[in-house]
């Protein structure tokens, strides 16, 4: 399995970079039969692309996407299913004066000295621009998942530490920002323009919950749900951190306060966040993302070039003030690939499973 490459039954390998002629990616494993809606696997993509409002950056790009295979008259036809977005509104030049030094915040030191050479038009393959490409992948995660009635949102909790104290996933839609508490919206966009205006940035919190997910869903001992969830969210751009369930919270508890009591009907509580022993446990599951501050900024900042030597770095070009906003839509598509994943792995877990298929 290549470094490119995600999960393993169900499985997507992107290509591309930022500046390069176009992004995509390669999706196996997709059962045949399945009707590809290309519409909403667009809406999709509408969802993160660039250019939509003032709280994203200026970069204009259609994100229109062609299947190229793996589809005929509307279904999968059980191949790689191969999709690729043409990039539009490169503006490469933008980074000329960077060409020799690294941008603090960004992946261009660590790239240089492993490979000894790096793209420096927009980051190049390290670039967000590549996230496009797992939205296309997890919206055809997505239409798999409606077929068992398993949904999966997302929305942002927290922006420059102003955090949301309602849960309301049908306003996300609604708002800009894809805020979920519409109390704190305004002061959240305010906190993102103030930041914009003095050529800063601010991090901030998606919250991420899928629904109706099945029990046994992870596999134990090193395939765990949470474990690839993390692993899911931790390879995008920009995020720091993910919190399942109670995370933090839960080192300052007691057992007594941290357990989930079980009744007939369910779980008491889900401070697990639908999670346990790495398995699906048939409630909510529920986590947190945290992502940093974009590390694209217009203040001067101190570096230093290809030969170690210290210079002043000041960037030019179009960036997001908060990558939370467009990064939350791309961590609902992450976790839309792990859930269709683990469901193709689920269904060989019990003898009985198999005896369905075959006798």
């Amino acid at each position: 399995m290549g470094t490119n490459t995600f999960g393993k039954k169900f499985s997507f390998t992107t290509f591309g970079e930022s500046h390069g002629k176009a992004i995509g990616c390669v999706v196996d494993g997709v059962p045949a039969g399945l009707v590809i809606d290309v519409d909403f696997i667009q809406s999709e993509l509408d969802r993160r692309k660039p250019g939509t409002n003032k709280f994203a950056t200026a970069r204009k790009e259609g994100d229109r996407v062609e299947i190229l295979s793996g589809v005929f008259e509307g279904l999968s036809t059980g191949t790689p299913i191969a999709l690729v977005i043409f990039n539009e509104n490169q503006k490469s030049n933008d980074y000329d004066n960077i060409k020799d030094i690294f941008r603090p915040g960004h992946a261009d030191f660590t790239y240089f000295n492993k490979y000894g050479l790096r793209d420096y038009r927009g980051g190049g393959r390290s670039s967000a621009r590549e996230t496009a490409a797992r939205v296309a992948a997890g919206a055809i995660a997505k239409i798999l998942l409606s077929e068992l009635g398993i949904k999966v949102q997302s929305g942002i909790c927290e922006i420059a530490g102003i955090k949301a104290e309602e849960f309301d996933f049908l306003h996300v839609s609604k708002s800009e920002i894809y805020a979920l508490d519409k109390n704190v919206e305004e002061s959240q966009k305010k906190a993102i323009l103030e930041a914009k205006n003095e050529h800063d940035s601010v991090g901030g919190v998606a919250l991420v919950r899928i629904i109706n997910a099945p029990i046994g869903l992870g596999e134990p001992l090193y395939y765990k749900l949470d474990a690839l969830l993390a692993d899911a969210m931790m390879g995008i751009n920009g995020v720091k951190a993910i919190e399942i369930g109670d995370g933090f919270q839960a080192a300052s508890l007691k057992g007594s306060q941290n357990n989930d009591p079980i009744k007939t009907d369910g779980f008491v509580t889900n401070h697990s966040g639908g999670i346990l022993g790495g398995i699906s446990n048939g409630d909510n599951i529920e986590f947190k993302v945290y992502f940093k501050p974009t590390p694209s900024i217009f203040i001067s900042q101190k570096t230093v070039d290809i030969y170690n030597e210290q210079k002043e770095c000041s960037l030019k070009g179009r960036h997001d003030p908060c990558i939370a906003v467009r990064g939350s839509v791309v961590a609902e598509s992450m976790s839309a690939l792990v859930v269709a994943d683990l469901l193709l792995l689920n269904m060989s877990s019990r003898l009985e499973n198999v005896k369905k298929v075959y006798l």
